[in-house]
């Protein structure tokens, strides 16, 4: 029989498991947004990334407890100078992207 420590750290491991999972999906829908985003503002998206800056958690509008993420990516107006950008994600929901000030055409 499995002991009550035993079973504390399968539990753990799967919840660590679940928590990289849906983070893989965050991040794929965090790209997604990033490069419709590019597209729509006619900057070119860098390197074809977007990478985890930030992690926490926070209360939604229905106070749930979900994790909040920050990616960051970089956009060219020219192909010359590099900018970031952000995605910030509550759950699998994008709360807002930002372009930092850049310079346009």
């Amino acid at each position: 029989m499995y002991e009550l420590t035993d079973l504390l750290l399968i539990f753990i491991l799967l919840f660590l498991m679940l928590l990289w999972w849906q983070s893989r999906g965050s991040k794929q829908r965090a790209y997604q947004a990033a490069r419709s985003y590019c597209h729509k503002m006619d900057v070119e998206l860098l390197d074809q990334a977007v990478y985890l800056r930030k992690f926490w958690f926070k209360r939604d509008t229905n106070g749930t407890i979900k994790p909040w993420r920050s990616y960051y990516f970089e956009f060219s107006v020219d192909g010359n100078e590099r900018y970031f950008g952000r995605v910030i994600m509550l759950g699998q929901q994008i709360q807002k992207i930002e372009l930092e000030p850049h310079r346009m055409h």
